[in-house]
C-alpha cells in the first residue's frame, strides 16, 4: 500500500469498473462484483489487491502470488493461481497504469493563487489557475486554463503555456511556446541561452541566441533537464515526447513525435531526432546528425554519425548493435588465444 502521506488513494472499485478503466476484459469465472481497495506489486499483493503480470522474468512471483486480481495477457491465463481474478488484456502495464490512475489521480494542489506569488500586470491567466508560493509570472505571459504552477517556479516574459500544463516546484521558462497538457518537473530549465560563440584566441565571441523553444501537446520533461533555446531556428520537441531526468539538448535540436529520451543523454546542436526515436540512459549524440525515426541507441552510446530509421545502434563510437557484438566476440576471442598461448 502506498503510504498515505504522500499518496491519496481512491475507491474502492468494483472489478468490472477497472476493468472498464484499462480497455481489460473480465477472465473466466471473474466476478465483475468482486471489490478492490488498491493496487499492489505481485510479490507483496493479498486479498482486496490487484496486479499485474507483463514480464516473463516474474514468472515464478505471478504463479505464487497471494494477489485477489491480476492484469495478464490471454496467454498466461494457464499459470495463474488458483483462485485469482483476472484482468484479460494484450498490453498489461499499460492497463495497470489506467487502473493505477484511478486509484491514484495527481493531486488537486491548493486552489487560488498563494499571496507571495508575483504576478505581472501584463501577464494573462485562464480560468482556474494555480500558482504555488513565490512563484513569478513575468509581464506578457500566457498562462492556460487549469494549469499549475508550482512554488518558486519563474515563468518568463511573453512565455506560453497551454491549459492544463504542469510545472513543478523551482522551474524556469524563458522563450518558449509550449503545448496543452505538458508537465515539466522540479528544477527543469527550459528556453535559456544555447552554447554558442565564435572562438577566438583572444576571448571567445557570444553569439547571441535567438531562437525559441516549441514543445508540442502531452509531453513530459523531467526534474533537471535543460533545453537550449534556438541560435537563429528553433529548438522542436515534438507531441507526445517524454524525457527523463537530468537530460540536456542543445540549440536547434528538433525531436520528432513521440521519442523517449533517458536520464542523463545529451543532444549537440542542430541535430534531429524522427519519430518515435528512443535514446538510453547517458547515450551522447554528437552535432548536426540525423537520428532515422524508429531508431533506437543503446545506454551510453557515442553516436557521431547519422543513425538510419529503425537502426540499433550500441558502443563508443556507436556502431549497429550487431557490428557491436561481433567486435565484443572477436576482442573476447583474441584476448582468450592470447592468454591460452601463455
Amino acid at each position: 500500500m502506498a503510504d498515505p502521506r504522500f499518496f491519496a488513494r481512491r475507491g474502492p472499485f468494483l472489478l468490472a469498473d477497472l476493468a472498464g478503466f484499462a480497455g481489460a476484459a473480465l477472465g473466466p469465472g471473474a466476478a465483475g462484483d468482486l471489490m478492490i481497495v488498491d493496487v499492489a506489486p505481485l510479490e507483496v499483493a493479498a486479498e482486496g489487491e490487484v496486479s499485474f503480470f507483463d514480464n516473463p522474468r516474474y514468472a515464478d512471483a505471478f504463479r505464487a502470488s497471494r494477489a485477489q486480481a491480476c492484469i495478464v495477457a490471454p496467454k498466461s491465463l494457464k499459470d495463474a493461481p488458483a483462485g485469482m481474478a483476472l484482468l484479460l488484456s494484450e498490453q498489461p502495464y499499460k492497463a495497470y497504469a489506467r487502473i493505477a490512475q484511478a486509484f491514484y489521480p495527481e493531486p488537486e494542489g491548493e486552489p487560488g493563487i498563494h499571496p507571495s506569488a508575483i504576478i505581472a500586470p501584463g501577464a494573462i491567466l485562464g480560468r482556474e489557475v494555480i500558482v504555488g508560493a513565490q512563484a513569478v509570472i513575468e509581464t506578457g505571459a500566457e498562462i492556460g486554463d487549469r494549469c499549475r504552477i508550482g512554488p518558486n517556479a519563474v515563468l518568463g516574459r511573453n512565455i506560453v503555456l497551454g491549459e492544463e500544463g504542469r510545472i513543478g516546484a523551482g522551474v524556469s521558462l524563458s522563450h518558449c511556446l509550449i503545448g496543452r497538457r505538458v508537465t515539466i518537473h522540479p528544477g527543469a530549465r527550459i528556453g535559456q541561452d544555447g552554447f554558442g560563440f565564435a572562438p577566438d584566441p583572444a576571448g571567445h565571441v557570444k553569439v547571441p541566441q535567438l531562437g525559441r523553444v516549441l514543445i508540442g501537446d502531452d509531453c513530459e520533461i523531467g526534474a533537471n533537464t535543460t533545453i537550449d533555446r534556438g541560435s537563429g531556428h528553433d529548438t522542436i520537441i515534438g507531441a507526445n515526447v517524454w524525457i527523463d531526468n537530468l537530460v540536456q539538448i542543445g540549440h536547434n535540436v528538433e525531436v520528432g513525435r513521440g521519442c523517449i529520451i533517458v536520464a542523463q543523454a545529451g543532444i549537440s546542436g542542430s541535430t534531429k531526432l524522427g519519430d518515435f526515436v528512443a535514446l538510453g540512459g547517458q547515450a551522447g549524440l554528437a552535432g548536426h546528425l540525423h537520428i532515422g525515426s524508429g531508431a533506437q541507441i543503446a545506454a551510453q552510446a557515442g553516436v557521431m554519425g547519422d543513425v538510419p530509421a529503425g537502426g540499433k545502434w550500441c558502443g563508443a563510437p556507436a556502431v549497429p548493435i550487431r557490428d557491436f557484438f561481433r567486435q565484443t566476440a572477436l576482442l573476447q576471442r583474441l584476448v582468450r588465444e592470447r592468454s591460452d598461448g601463455k
